[in-house]
């Protein structure tokens, strides 16, 4: 073949493979060379410098012919030459034109094996036949097959698959297809999908671009085309353009959503902005950056801003909202520095951004109620004795009442425990060697303000300042070898910036508080006991009864506490009527004012666990199974020796169980032993004194959660049998496709013959799916009105109709008001390649739904199609 014969233009349209490959001589067999898989041809005479460079090998045989100035390598044939890599089942090799032919072998049955294998240097080609020119570095390729790694590099990655049934390679950078197909489709030979070229300019690992292109679905032509197509093949992260969403919304228009531009700014750091715009001038912009350094640390920011328009302008009802939403991620690597660390996690905005919002991607957040903030900065001393440290700021935000608490900063030290009468590494005995102390402090700038005054002067208007300093010491010992006694105390000095004095305005006829700036302090201290110790009782009722024994455990203990009255820091003055009114200077201190009343109390608790020894069903177990009957029960209570009036406190019981396996039961209940009047306030008279029981019941709780699914209720529980059919991806797809005939006739189940086991009757496999349900009821009767304020039960699941068909929904109902919560069903399909999803809110506040279809292929993820509904109503 002639060099002009390869740079010779390609037809529009190729039918088929028509190469011929080069006539084998008649008696090559007779002729062949003894095969050497490192031989380098030395026939005698002038050689071209070129066939010195060559090293060929063949499994079957080898042959020069001196007459065609041709080498011919039959099976598993194989050339190298410098970063070029040729494999085939048949080789032809011109050493005079320095060409190269390479092709498939046929068998007696007429199936194609060994297709070539061309590689320069890191390209890679799977063609049914190849000719090269090793000079000129071009060459003509057949049915050629290659992927390109694409996509985000460390983040991931996808390939693209080019075919094209005739290729021109120009040079070492640039090809030209003819009749090509693009896919991500992991199956090449029958894709799912393809883009269609008639013809294209191919770089490899930059781009491909084409002219008139459109997509096939299942070899079916869509209507999906475009007159010239650019598909970017760069691995790693590349600047360029978002597509966005189109849509269109009945209250604003038509729009566009996030679209925009991504931008890699280094290494460690790239940016994305993404807009939204509708044609009634609704806007909303955001700004997204993640940046990460190995062994260092790793965060993302992201701001958002909203501005919303209702109806025209001139309408009574046209309104225009802005919101935003500022979130920040930052974590710093353990290793980066073992004694200091630097974290942050930022939600802050407006309250109805997300309820508000027109963005799909917001719509999973409109149930949030409370926006949280944390940034801290810790540092660790770890000389004896060690001391941690931090400074932290903080942010609450509520959604519903605007308001919002904020930390500007706190300031936190603590030194670790110090036992001064004992050795550092000794065993500690006794109640003076387990005396010990500890010291902290904290300090912090409070404010509290609304959404209204948020970043405003005014914030600060309510601004407190303060510090608390705290020694708590204390020691534990045993007595009479049982029982437990531990002694504590605590003492604690209040510090702040600002105090209040009050008096009396007789022409105001007012109390008048005055703010009085300046550095004061208050101090305050407690002590306190307790002595325990732990019962327990084992009944046994034998081994050859279902329930075999019992474990009772018993932990009563009973503490005291006393707090002196610190009058000290009250002050007087006169009211309208001359009486003396107390008052604190430090009743805006952030830590709590000093306290009036003396504290002498003693407090009652006895906690019970209770476990049972049960028999085994399974026979081969040569041990019992124990069982939590009650793993916690709790009754506590106080009585005040300083009250004149109901000194006896309401009895609290809590308490858990898990007697239904994995089924966690929780419960809590207040019981009052004094009576109430007529008015519900209570009065120093025992329950059963006013013609009531021993106890009033004022409060009661139970909670309970579960998770089920499909596994817990095959047999053998979760031990899965092996289902050839169930492997099959698209196996149960159909729902009335059958299975093998049994005795001549269809059947519709599969049926292990060991255990019995039917399996699902319309898919003839098992379908898989789980549940979690949540209940929750609440119980007041603090003034005899026996109103349940809570009783709601919350459940989700996903079912998996089939290996590729999933529903999942998300729901709840309020057993009291009758009403189900945000109700939300999804149902994804997977496609092979594209990846189909439907969200859809049928009822309430939140009523919507919302369509996609796209290829799941980053490199192509702008081929989608997104539809929705009418946002819903904000009124």
């Amino acid at each position: 073949m002639a060099q002009e014969d390869l740079i010779k233009p390609l037809p529009i349209k190729v039918v088929s493979d028509s190469i011929t490959a080069p006539l084998l001589p008649p008696n090559i067999l007779n002729d062949s060379i003894p095969l050497d898989s490192t031989q380098v041809d030395s026939v005698q005479g002038k050689q071209p410098l070129l066939l010195d460079k060559i090293k060929y090998k063949a499994k079957d045989y080898v042959k020069l012919s001196q007459k065609d100035n041709k080498i011919y390598l039959y099976d598993e044939a194989e050339i190298y030459y410098q970063d070029t890599e040729l494999k085939a089942g048949v080789i032809v090799m011109d050493y005079i034109k320095n060409e190269v032919y390479a092709g498939r072998m046929k068998d007696s049955t007429g199936a194609y094996s060994q297709l070539p294998y061309f590689k320069q240097g890191s390209n890679e080609v799977r063609p049914d036949s190849i000719r090269f020119n090793f000079d000129t570095q071009k060459a003509l390729i057949w049915n050629s097959r290659t992927e390109q790694q694409a996509g985000l590099g460390q983040l991931g990655s996808d390939a693209m698959k080019v075919y094209a049934e005739v290729t021109k390679k120009e040079n070492d950078s640039v090809y030209f297809l003819s009749e090509g197909k693009l896919t991500t489709s992991k199956d090449t030979v029958d894709p799912d999908y393809y883009i269609r070229i008639r013809k294209a300019k191919f770089v490899p690992k930059k781009k491909i671009i084409a002219g008139f292109s459109n997509i096939y679905i299942v070899d079916v032509p869509t209507p999906i085309a475009l007159p010239f197509a650019y598909f970017p093949l760069t691995t790693g992260r590349v600047a360029g353009l978002i597509f966005p969403t189109f849509g269109n919304d009945p209250q604003r228009g038509y729009f566009i959503q996030n679209g925009g531009y991504y931008l890699p700014i280094s290494d460690y750091v790239d940016l994305s902005v993404l807009g939204d715009f509708y044609t009634n001038g609704s806007y909303g912009f955001r700004a997204q950056s993640i940046y990460t350094k190995r062994y260092k640390f790793r965060g993302n920011v992201n701001f958002s801003y909203e501005n919303i328009i209702r109806s025209q302008k001139g309408f009574d009802d046209f309104s225009r909202t802005s919101s935003y939403n500022i979130r920040i991620q930052h974590t710093q690597d353990p290793k980066a520095s073992p004694n200091s660390r630097f974290s942050a996690s930022v939600n802050l905005g407006s309250s109805q951004f997300f309820t508000n919002s027109l963005n799909q991607v917001n719509r999973s957040n409109t149930q949030t109620n409370t926006f949280a903030s944390s940034i801290s900065y810790s540092k660790t001393f770890p000389a004896y004795p060690s001391v941690n440290t931090s400074l932290t700021l903080t942010h609450s935000q509520n959604s519903r009442t605007q308001a919002i608490n904020m930390s500007l900063p706190t300031f936190q030290a603590s030194m670790e425990r110090i036992f001064p009468f004992a050795k550092r590494d000794g065993i500690k005995k006794g109640a003076i060697q387990n005396v010990n102390f500890q010291y902290d402090v904290n300090a912090q700038n409070s404010i509290t303000t609304t959404e209204e005054d948020f970043f405003t002067s005014k914030m600060f208007d309510e601004a407190r300042v303060g510090a608390r300093h705290r020694i708590p010491i204390g020691t534990n010992f045993k007595v009479a070898k049982y029982l437990s006694v531990s002694l504590n105390g605590s003492y604690e000095d209040v510090w702040t910036l600002e105090t209040v004095s009050k008096r009396f305005d007789n022409e105001q006829q007012a109390v008048v508080t005055d703010t009085i700036a300046g550095f004061d302090r208050f101090n305050r201290y407690n002590f306190g006991a307790s002595i325990g110790t732990v019962l327990y009782g084992t009944f046994n009722f034998g081994e050859d009864k279902k329930i075999q024994a019992l474990r009772h455990v018993i932990s009563p203990s009973i503490g005291y506490s006393y707090a002196p009255s610190f009058e000290q820091f009250y002050e007087t003055y006169q009211d309208g009527d001359g009486n003396e009114v107390q008052f604190t200077p430090f009743e805006t201190s952030i830590y709590g004012r000093p306290s009036l009343s003396k504290g002498n109390s003693m407090s009652f608790s006895i906690r019970n666990t209770l476990e049972a020894k049960v028999r085994d069903k399974d026979s081969t177990a040569t041990e019992p199974r124990k069982v939590s009957i009650l793993s916690n029960l709790t009754l506590s209570a106080s009585y005040n020796f300083e009250a004149d009036s109901l000194k006896l406190s309401p009895i609290n019981l809590s308490g858990s169980t898990e007697i239904i396996k994995n089924v966690p039961i929780n419960f809590s209940a207040s019981m009052d032993p004094y009576a109430i009047d007529n008015t519900g306030r209570r009065i120093n008279t025992f329950n059963v004194n006013n013609g009531g029981g021993l106890v009033r019941l004022t409060s009661a709780r139970v909670n309970t959660g579960f998770s089920i699914n499909s596994e817990m209720f095959k047999k053998g529980g979760a031990k899965d049998k092996k289902d050839t059919k169930s492997q099959d991806p698209d196996y149960g797809a159909n729902p009335f496709k059958l299975d093998g005939a049994r005795d001549g006739k269809p059947h519709f189940q599969n049926e292990n013959e060991e255990s019995g086991e039917v399996d699902n009757p319309l898919y003839a496999t098992k379908i898989p799916w789980d549940m979690r349900l949540t209940y929750v009821a609440t119980y007041n009767n603090s003034r005899r009105q026996k109103e349940i304020t809570n009783h709601s039960l919350m459940f989700s699941g996903n079912i998996k109709l089939s290996p590729k068909w999933e529903v999942g929904f998300n729901s709840g109902y309020d057993l009291k008001n009758k009403g189900f919560a945000d109700t939300r069903f999804n149902f994804k399909r997977d496609l092979n390649s594209f990846r189909l999803s439907f969200d859809w809110t049928p009822f309430g506040r939140f009523e919507r739904w919302y369509f996609f279809i796209g290829i799941k292929s980053s490199i192509l993820s702008d081929l989608k199609w997104e539809n929705r509904s009418q946002p819903f109503s904000r009124r």
